[in-house]
């Protein structure tokens, strides 16, 4: 377990899947808790469920003005940052021939654009000490077909994460990512499959996993919770996947 008290934790998207789960696990652990979203019914839902003084702000990723509201009401509230979770995303999947311009666009502003200036926009609140997590994904390393935007998003996240970590270093300030491999979450329902295509691609895909199943989104917690702790004090610039052994397959 890991020790949070009395630290700050902002969680984007934590209004579901992942960031749900994490934002559940970081109470746990005795952080105090913000999380956004872009749908005000669901985020606000979320921090109910969540107890424990959570806090809801509906924000989009992928708007700067967004952010830097969210921003203020954070400066305004707590005045500091110990743990930047940034997690939210999007996906569709489209081969290059059928990949339109707008879904590209989608893509890119939440996953890439967004994170990056969320990332920028929370610096002044991040001191020494302070913990940056990226959620990216094993598609950035896998040249899975027809993921080429979302794969993309990811790697250039991947890609930021490690300049961060560099140039934040003299600041005492820790950027890390995960990249998780097949986890349930309501993400992997939105990917725009019908039903029965969705049920054949999550078959296939379990053969491809040494240990058989989907993850699940409290494992992915987990390690957001300890990569957030003093526990990982020595950890920067490193991503960590958790995929039940998928990268493994030859």
């Amino acid at each position: 377990m890991s020790d949070l008290k009395n630290k700050i934790a902002v969680v984007t998207g934590g209004n579901s899947g992942i960031g749900y789960a994490s934002a559940q696990q970081l109470i746990e652990d005795g952080a105090k808790v913000i999380i956004t979203g872009r749908n005000k019914q669901a985020v606000e839902e979320a921090a109910i469920q969540l107890g424990h003084g959570t806090v809801g702000i509906v924000a989009d990723q992928a708007s700067i003005a967004d952010t830097d509201a969210l921003v203020k009401k954070i400066t305004d509230a707590y005045g500091k940052v110990d743990l930047l979770f940034i997690n939210a995303g999007v996906a569709s999947f489209a081969p290059l021939e059928y990949l339109s311009e707008d879904a590209y666009d989608n893509i890119m502003n939440v996953n890439l654009k967004g994170a990056i200036f969320t990332f920028q926009r929370f610096l002044p609140l991040l001191q020494e000490g302070a913990s940056v997590i990226f959620l990216s994904s094993v598609n950035a390393y896998t040249g899975m077909a027809n993921t080429l935007a979302y794969a993309a998003s990811k790697a250039g996240l991947n890609s930021v994460m490690r300049t961060t970590a560099t140039e934040l270093a003299p600041k005492g300030i820790r950027v890390n990512s995960i990249s998780p491999g097949p986890i349930q979450t309501p993400l992997f329902g939105k990917v725009g499959l019908p039903a029965e295509a969705l049920q054949s691609f999550a078959e296939n895909l379990i053969e491809k996993i040494p240990l058989k199943r989907f993850g699940e989104s409290a494992e992915v917690a987990k390690l957001v919770s300890f990569l957030g702790s003093n526990d990982s004090g020595f950890i920067t610039g490193t991503d960590f996947t958790i995929d039940g052994g998928f990268m493994l397959r030859g």
